[in-house]
């Protein structure tokens, strides 16, 4: 005569039942790391509006330059007084943000020599690939004494997709005024560079204030995403335990 079954009892959960509150300690995690990441968020937008739409001030001075950090400085507005070093002229191959398709051309970065000799770069702007060359448009180099209005910026950050500068062929990739001064033998320069703002240059070319503010700030939906997944694992444990424990009567 055949035994029957021993029913299940709460010590056949113990296994899954870890793995389960392991995989909900997880999800729950990840969720309060994206609210975390949410509150990050709104503090570097928040402080990146405020310094980019407040009056302009003075950039570093260049006996401080060594401390720069972008952390504190960039994205200020800032208003710098010197004259163009055209001859310096770097194109650096870009994408015009704000446009409709992929506007390919160069933004022309070039040193401004300040009062007291030193060296910032200043972002003019952009060129579209048909104007790359400075003959194409002589009246963008204005001679003289200028003002320009902007933003500080970091250097832009390379990654593995980024070619290799070719100082040889003019050939430029990333918007880092230290690399392109030492690679044009332009000087030492600051360690950030000034972004111009769209105020009109002569000619109309280059355009400026190409920086667009566009931080999506998703961490909310994230977490919620998590938070739900751990919901729904609670949820499925709790119908694999009920029918563990509680098993469909065979037919006799």
């Amino acid at each position: 005569m055949t035994r029957p079954a021993a029913a299940p009892t709460a010590r056949s959960l113990v296994v899954p039942g870890l793995a389960a509150l392991v995989a909900f300690a997880i999800l729950i995690g990840l969720g309060t790391w994206q609210l975390q990441r949410k509150g990050w968020k709104e503090d570097l937008i928040a402080r990146i509006e405020a310094r980019s739409h407040g009056e302009p001030g003075a950039i570093l001075p260049p006996a401080e330059w060594s401390r720069w950090n972008a952390t504190d400085d960039e994205f200020r507005r800032v208003r710098v007084t010197g004259t163009f070093l055209h001859p310096f002229e770097t194109p650096v191959y870009g994408l015009a943000p704000g446009q409709r398709g992929a506007l390919q051309g160069y933004y022309l970065m070039t040193p401004l020599r300040l009062s007291d000799g030193a060296l910032v770069m200043v972002n003019r702007g952009f060129v579209p690939m048909e104007l790359k060359d400075p003959a194409k448009r002589p009246e963008s180099q204005p001679a003289g004494e200028v003002t320009v209005t902007g933003l500080v910026r970091a250097p832009e950050e390379r990654n593995a997709f980024t070619p290799a500068d070719d100082p040889a062929k003019n050939a430029w990739f990333a918007r880092d005024p230290q690399a392109i001064a030492q690679g044009r033998n332009a000087g030492p320069v600051a360690p950030f560079y000034v972004e111009a703002d769209a105020t009109p240059n002569p000619g109309g070319w280059p355009k400026g204030g190409q920086t667009k503010f566009d931080l999506p700030n998703n961490h909310l939906q994230y977490a919620l995403t998590w938070y739900g997944i751990a919901l729904t694992l609670v949820g499925v444990f709790a119908a694999f335990a009920w029918r563990r424990l509680h098993p469909l009567s065979q037919p006799s």
